[in-house]
């Protein structure tokens, strides 16, 4: 259970779902902030929405982070279950926060505390001679050097009652009371609480002014009952006056989340449709695009998104298909059960060169598997998604700031190579909430590819000319695009193999002909994509230890890098960006001269170590995997590569916590 501590601080907040976990989380991460703190933040929680436990992580520090982390130095609970599952990761010297009036509970009648927890969290307490309830729980927290304090959070709604004004909504105020617990024991000034309490509750005047009146009875709280003085822990802002500054030494950050950072790349791209059927975690990317539909442009004016909730995904993707064909720049968003459904159209789209993007955020598979966790088991899938074969472009992200940029990149590869684009991304991503700089919008360059223009003459077909021909034969495989309606610009599609206008044709050399031409898009896509939208290298080019990711992992092991560099541990990582057409003669130049190469992936299978191997000359002498879903740590990911680098480690290692 032990990870590798480092300066940042790692608060944790749970509870069944609907008790106000994720509303607390907002409140702390944003007074965070406020402060000039950096936040990252992750949310986990059940598929079974009400009741269910929830928690949520809002790790800080003056420095950026990449990851969370599974040890905490405070954990606020809620409830009984929470404090069973997550007191043994509280490091010693931290400070658990319960409710004074919790009954001491058996493990055994915690309602939803599922048996192998049960089992396991009773046989932990037994090896200590404690007994297997909350109560026992609480005292091996105590030995282990963590400080309990007992909060009367009835005693402080009570005083906030006694006002008149407040006393219908007190009881609703027990979330933000334990966040200004939280803040006055780390020693946090109130004031960047209220600023949070503004923007989460923004033209709420009277919830704002009810939520400020409970902050300071619970900081007048800390002050009479609660010993500050014995915390080892202090939050302390590196902003000390108001209005705050963003950022370490006025370095500007905003705080974004993963579904909000691809909603926003879209937007910059000049997307105007997208589709979707709800499943998680893909709806709440559409549920934002659809809050902010009407979107403001450089010269003042306002542009409409149109956002359409479908009734099946079937319908998502034609549907968009469809818009695409229009010259809308078009999306669709869903998961992997979705995008099973979402295949035969994207085959449509291959056939007939429809420039459409499709959004796939993963989660644990198969079938409805875990809904709400996380996974990277979709790679294989999406490469080869469809029957037969055509090409499509499948880009990944590591991290929120690469989802904004992908986000807007991949309908500028829709478009130039006139294909189906996906952008893979995971539960991780679309539930992380972490400060990032601003997104730069001058890095978003639209291009919208090879559009026919009958006016223009160079083989487009002018009036009285040779008619046009949407798939004739060229040279890049890209063949000027009519948008339905255009003049000049008839065409035939359909779902079979055609002539260069659109034809059915089962002629064999017809059929060679255009099955090469699509082919071509791909190679030339290979040739023209630049490096650093392939792949990035970071860590010690010529280090003898090479690890090879793709996706959120990115974050665990950048963390774990800097932890090993500083030890003398010189490591490198891959990560791999582009993962169709696969950079397989980039990868062979640098993998090389490797000596120890290392795959880490969030799947079973190893599907990108299979990938790697079969794509280039190099097989992979390690995977590292997790599949539990639950995303990676940077502790998890230090310790796999120290038992690599140390000679003493499978050449599979799986990362195992019970307690997560």
């Amino acid at each position: 259970m032990a990870e590798e501590h480092d300066r940042s601080l790692a608060w944790r907040v749970g509870g069944p779902q609907g008790s106000g976990v994720d509303t607390a989380a907002r409140l702390f991460g944003g007074a965070c902030v406020a402060g000039g703190l950096h936040v990252f933040g992750r949310r986990e929680y059940y598929s079974n929405i009400m009741g269910r436990h929830s928690y949520y992580d809002v790790r800080v520090d003056r420095r950026p982070m990449s990851c969370h982390r599974n040890q905490v130095e405070m954990l606020v609970t809620f409830d009984a279950e929470t404090l069973a599952r997550h007191s043994v990761s509280t490091v010693p010297g931290g400070v658990l926060v319960i409710d004074d009036g919790a009954a001491d509970e058996p493990l055994r009648r915690i309602t939803f505390l599922d048996e192998r927890a049960q089992e396991d969290l009773a046989a932990y307490l037994a090896a200590s001679d404690l007994p297997p309830t909350t109560a026992g729980a609480l005292e091996d927290a105590r030995r282990r050097g963590v400080e309990t304090v007992s909060v009367s959070y009835d005693r402080i709604i009570d005083r906030l009652a006694q006002d008149e004004r407040y006393r219908a909504k007190a009881d609703l105020t027990k979330n933000t009371i334990a966040v200004a617990i939280s803040a006055a024991l780390l020693g946090y000034d109130p004031r960047f609480l209220e600023v949070s309490l503004a923007t989460v509750f923004a033209d709420k005047k009277g919830v704002v002014e009810l939520n400020v009146r409970a902050v300071e009875l619970a900081y007048d709280y800390v002050r009479e009952e609660l010993p500050v003085q014995a915390l080892a822990h202090q939050l302390v802002a590196p902003q000390s006056t108001l209005p705050p500054r963003p950022g370490k030494d006025g370095e500007e950050m905003i705080l974004a989340g993963g579904n909000e950072a691809v909603a926003l790349g879209k937007m910059a791209a000049g997307m105007t449709f997208q589709t979707y059927y709800p499943i998680s975690p893909a709806t709440d990317e559409s549920f934002y695009l659809e809050a902010h539909a009407n979107v403001p442009q450089k010269d003042g004016s306002t542009a409409a998104i149109v956002i359409v909730q479908t009734e099946d995904e079937i319908s998502a993707v034609t549907m968009a298909a469809g818009a695409a064909l229009t010259g809308a720049r078009s999306a669709t968003a869903t998961a992997g059960p979705g995008f099973s459904l979402m295949v035969e159209g994207m085959g449509w789209a291959g056939m007939n060169e429809v420039p459409l993007v499709i959004t796939l955020y993963q989660r644990g598979g198969p079938s409805t598997g875990l809904p709400t966790r996380t996974e990277q088991s979709d790679l294989l899938f999406a490469i080869n998604a469809g029957h037969g074969e055509f090409p499509r472009l499948v880009i990944a992200s590591g991290d929120l700031t690469e989802a904004f940029y992908d986000a807007a990149r991949a309908f500028d590869y829709a478009e130039r190579y006139q294909t189906p684009v996906i952008h893979l991304l995971d539960q991780t991503i679309a539930r992380t909430t972490q400060t990032v700089p601003p997104f730069d919008l001058s890095r978003i360059q639209i291009q919208r590819g090879q559009i026919y223009q009958p006016a223009t003459g160079e083989g487009d077909g002018e009036a009285g000319e040779e008619p046009y021909q949407r798939f004739a034969l060229t040279e890049s495989g890209v063949s000027p695009r009519a948008l339905v309606g255009q003049p000049g610009g008839t065409h035939w599609l359909t779902g079979s193999e055609h002539t260069e206008d659109g034809l059915v044709t089962e002629d064999p050399v017809v059929r060679e002909r255009q099955m090469e031409k699509r082919a071509r898009k791909l190679e030339l896509a290979a040739r023209e994509i630049p490096l650093e939208q392939k792949l990035q290298v970071y860590g010690d080019p010529d280090a003898a230890l090479t690890m090879v990711s793709w996706g959120s992992n990115k974050g665990a092991i950048l963390e774990a890098l800097a932890g090993l560099e500083a030890d003398g541990i010189p490591a490198r990582l891959i990560q791999v960006h582009l993962l169709w057409p696969f950079p397989a003669r980039e990868l062979d130049a640098l993998l090389e001269s490797a000596g120890t190469v290392v795959v880490v992936e969030s799947n079973n299978s190893g599907q990108f170590a299979q990938l790697l191997s079969g794509q280039t000359c190099r097989y992979v002498d390690h995977l590292v995997a997790k599949y539990n879903g639950r995303p990676m740590t940077c502790g998890e990911v230090s310790r796999a590569l120290r038992e690599i680098y140390q000679g003493t480690a499978e050449r599979r290692i799986v990362l195992r916590n019970p307690y997560e």
